[in-house]
């Protein structure tokens, strides 16, 4: 398989388009190429489709604000709304690419939000894939600096794809990504290099912006970038592509083994009270077995990352030797003769904060605002975890379960407070419909890569939190976009 020289349109007949996209255009070639490719194709085959170009200025270069006006120029000329937004406000001293990725983001969501669309494309290519399967086997998943270019106008940003383990590296981006359980990203040109998007707009005669920190060798991706711009780079990018789709497709076999475990084994016998029937850890599968626990773990204890990969198999050996009680990724894990539970830990609960809609609590429990939410909130209302005592009231065991694991899974669910007094659980209380709260599947909640389908939809379910919206695209497998032979 080796790449081709020319852009492949063949990934936007796999995307459904029927409720319109938004394109992120910074102004750089890769997300400019996108925009042009994707008009062509949708006027040549839905011209009624809703386009919604966004682009995002960081407010971080001075430049930034001429580049987002020439975007403007050119969707004008060719009849593309456009969409201006900025990431306004405090900055952070360190850790800024991935704040800078996570406002790109929220505010791309924002704007398909606000205008009806579910589904974002962005311009990450080949080369984008094949320089973060580079630096993240070489950095062996340690957290990246990820270089200026991610805050840029450049497309060579990384993505947030998913809770990180050992396989999340090698397999790189995905080709579409579920963000904040509402929203798909889609990447359709990662088969495709950046310098045929280049020639694509050269013979199109449209200028693109170059972000001087992409060439900044001070920074990780940048010196990637430099090393495959020699002349062996183009067999490294294919050798990193193939390390990729062979990683992907190994993660989502595993996945599919997770979440068979999970659906054969798993129940919830109490609100945040999850049960493992003892055969789990004795099932023949132990790799799946082991993962699904780290899943598991993770959703429980509201942590975006799975827990490390060398202390979850350590537990999961001891799970099979027999009884137990231990702490692992804010989860609680009591082995007992009746079966396995996980409850998430009392400590490091979140603070009394004030109730906002569609607000993330403790990573496990989406708040979301009712119609007749208004008059409830006239007064401060916080939401704050029920706290042990008020547990001990309401905790009434089930078959095969203590009442004891039963009230310290129930202190450390969300509950509703004013001035001082509990009002109840979210859905209770003298305006049972004003607040509510569902489970969120934590590792997966902010990105979920099309890779950890069937484990996300599989603790979906065993937790009720809503179903995976239906994915915008068609055909799909584990692999990236196809490259053509």
């Amino acid at each position: 398989m080796t790449l081709d020289t020319e852009p492949d349109l063949s990934d936007f007949s796999q995307i459904d388009f029927s409720n319109g996209a938004v394109a992120a255009v910074s102004g750089g070639s890769d997300s400019t190429a996108l925009l042009l490719l994707l008009k062509a194709h949708l006027d040549r085959t839905a011209p009624a489709t809703k386009l919604l170009a966004v682009t995002i200025d960081h407010q971080l270069r001075p430049q930034a604000a001429a580049e987002a006006k020439a975007v403007a120029r050119l969707c004008a000329a060719r009849g593309i709304a456009h969409r201006l937004l900025a990431w306004s406000g405090h900055k952070p001293s360190t850790g800024l690419p991935a704040a800078a990725r996570e406002a790109r983001y929220r505010l791309l969501a924002e704007a398909a939000e606000a205008a009806g669309i579910g589904l974002i494309l962005t311009g990450h290519t080949a080369d984008d894939q094949a320089e973060t399967v580079l630096m993240r086997q070489a950095r062996d998943e340690r957290p990246s600096d990820g270089g200026p270019s991610d805050a840029g106008p450049g497309d060579a940003g990384q993505s947030d794809d998913g809770p990180r383990d050992e396989r999340r590296g090698l397999a790189g981006m995905a080709p579409a990504t579920l963000y904040d359980w509402r929203h798909w990203i889609v990447r359709p040109l990662l088969g495709v290099r950046r310098a045929a998007l280049r020639e694509f707009l050269r013979r199109k005669q449209v200028a693109w912006a170059e972000d001087p920190t992409n060439a900044d060798t001070a920074f990780e991706r940048p010196r990637i970038r430099a090393a495959l711009g020699d002349g062996d780079g183009a067999p490294r990018v294919a050798e990193a592509m193939a390390l990729a789709r062979k990683a992907a497709v190994e993660r989502e076999q595993l996945g599919h083994g997770a979440a068979m475990l999970i659906r054969s084994f798993a129940s919830r016998p109490a609100a945040g009270l999850v049960r493992l029937d003892r055969d789990f850890a004795t099932d023949g599968d132990s790799r799946a077995a082991i993962y699904a626990l780290r899943i598991l773990l993770a959703a429980t204890g509201g942590t975006a990352f799975l827990p490390d990969q060398a202390r979850s198999e350590a537990l999961f050996d001891r799970l099979r030797s027999g009884p137990l009680c231990a702490t692992l990724s804010r989860s609680v894990v009591d082995a007992r003769r009746t079966g396995i539970f996980l409850h998430r830990e009392l400590r490091d609960l979140p603070p009394a904060v004030a109730v906002s809609n569609n607000a993330l609590w403790d990573g496990r429990r989406r708040i979301t605002l009712g119609d007749n939410s208004g008059a409830l909130l006239i007064a401060p209302l916080l939401v704050a975890p029920l706290g042990a005592a008020l547990a001990a009231k309401r905790a009434i065991a089930g078959p095969g379960t203590s009442a004891s694991l039963v009230r310290a899974a129930l202190a450390a669910e969300p509950a509703l407070w004013r001035d001082g007094e509990c009002l109840g659980l979210p859905g209770e209380g003298p305006m049972p419909a004003a607040v509510a709260a569902y489970p969120a599947v934590a590792p997966f909640a902010r990105f979920l890569p099309c890779f950890d389908l069937a484990p996300a939809d599989a603790v979906a379910a065993l937790l009720g939190a809503a179903p995976i919206p239906a994915a915008p695209f068609g055909g799909h497998s584990a692999g990236l976009p196809r490259a053509k032979a």
